[in-house]
C-alpha cells in the first residue's frame, strides 16, 4: 500500500503546489489589470506621407498602388478582393525614426540587432520650449538637465529622455527639412545623459540632434555605440516625468535607420490620449468613408 500512499501524497503536494505557481506565472498579467487597463495612450509619432519634411540629400518618397507582376494591373477591392500599397523610400532617415548606430559606425549595431530590451522604459520629457522662443538654435544644456532633476528628481538609469522644444508643431511643412537653425541637443548634455545618468537613448523633435557644422552631437553618440529617437512628436501631451514609453520599429536587415513607433503610457488621470475599450479596439469600428485612392496626394484618403 505504500506506493498509492506515495502517489497520493505527491498528488496533494502538486495540487497544493500549483495555485501558487499559477498566481506567480501570471503576475505580469494583475500588473496589467490593475495598473496598466486604465491608463492614457499617447502616440508620439508622426505619420509617413510622400510630403513630409525629409532632407533634401535623400530626396522624395513615392507610395503607389501595389500591382500584379503577372499582367501590370493595379490590386483592387472590386476585382481581387483586397488592396495594397508599394512603397518606395528614399530612405530610413524617414519621419519618426530610431537611428541605431550603424547610421554612422558600421563596427556597432544596426537597426535589427538592437536588442528586444528597448521595448518599454521610463520616460522623461525635458522642456526647452521657453529657450526656444527666444533663440530658435537653443540647445539643452546640462544646466536645463540640472534644473529638471531638481524639479522631478534624478532621472532614471536606463530611461528614455526626449527633449521637448515644439519644433513639430509646424510638421509636415517641408519647409522644417531646410531651416538653418533649429532647437538642438548639446554635446554636453548627451554626455551627461549617457555617461552620469546611464539612460538608455534620447530624442528630439528635429530631424537631427543639433545645428552644428559638423552634426556633433549625432557623431559622438553613433560613434559610442548609442542609439537616439528623431523626429518626436506630441511631447506636450505627455507628463515630464511618471510616463512609461513603447518603442517599435520594423527590423530591417542591416538597416543604418529605422521608421519608429513611440506611445508614451500615462496615468489614468492624464487629460491627453486614449485608453483601451475593448468594445473600440477589436473589432474596430466601421467608417462610412471608405479608403481610395488619390493619385493627387499620392497616398489613399477618406
Amino acid at each position: 500500500m505504500r506506493r498509492p500512499l506515495i502517489a497520493l501524497s505527491l498528488l496533494v503536494s502538486l495540487v497544493c503546489v500549483l495555485p501558487a505557481y499559477a498566481a506567480d506565472n501570471t503576475r505580469l498579467w494583475d500588473v496589467y489589470a490593475q495598473q496598466l487597463k486604465g491608463v492614457k495612450y499617447v502616440s508620439l509619432s508622426h505619420v509617413i506621407a510622400p510630403n513630409i519634411p525629409v532632407w533634401h540629400g535623400f530626396g522624395p518618397s513615392k507610395f503607389e498602388p501595389a500591382i500584379d507582376p503577372a499582367d501590370g494591373h493595379a490590386y483592387t477591392y472590386a476585382k481581387d478582393g483586397f488592396e495594397a500599397t508599394r512603397y518606395t523610400l528614399a530612405t530610413d532617415q524617414l519621419g519618426t525614426q530610431l537611428d541605431p548606430p550603424a547610421h554612422w559606425a558600421p563596427e556597432y549595431p544596426s537597426i535589427d540587432e538592437l536588442p528586444a530590451s528597448y521595448t518599454l522604459r521610463p520616460l522623461v520629457v525635458i522642456s526647452i520650449v521657453e529657450q526656444v522662443k527666444k533663440t530658435p538654435g537653443y540647445s539643452l544644456s546640462v544646466a536645463d538637465i540640472e534644473a529638471w532633476e531638481k524639479q522631478h528628481g534624478r532621472i532614471p538609469e536606463g530611461s528614455v529622455v526626449f527633449v521637448r522644444s515644439d519644433w513639430s508643431k509646424r510638421w509636415p511643412d517641408p519647409a522644417l527639412a531646410a531651416l538653418e537653425h533649429f532647437p538642438g541637443v548639446s554635446l554636453p548634455a548627451l554626455k551627461f545623459l549617457h555617461e552620469q545618468r546611464h539612460i538608455l537613448l534620447h530624442g528630439h523633435e528635429p530631424l537631427d540632434t543639433d545645428d552644428s557644422p559638423n552634426l556633433e552631437g549625432e557623431a559622438w553618440l553613433m560613434h559610442h555605440g548609442y542609439a537616439q529617437a528623431e523626429g518626436v512628436a506630441n511631447l506636450d501631451q505627455v507628463p515630464e516625468v511618471g510616463a512609461l514609453v513603447s518603442i517599435g520599429f520594423p527590423r530591417f536587415r542591416g538597416g543604418t535607420g529605422g521608421y519608429a513607433s513611440f506611445t508614451a503610457i500615462c496615468p489614468p488621470d492624464w487629460p491627453h490620449g486614449v485608453v483601451a475599450d475593448p468594445r473600440r479596439d477589436a473589432p474596430l469600428p466601421r467608417s462610412d468613408k471608405p479608403l481610395k485612392w488619390d493619385a493627387t496626394k499620392g497616398v489613399r484618403v477618406r
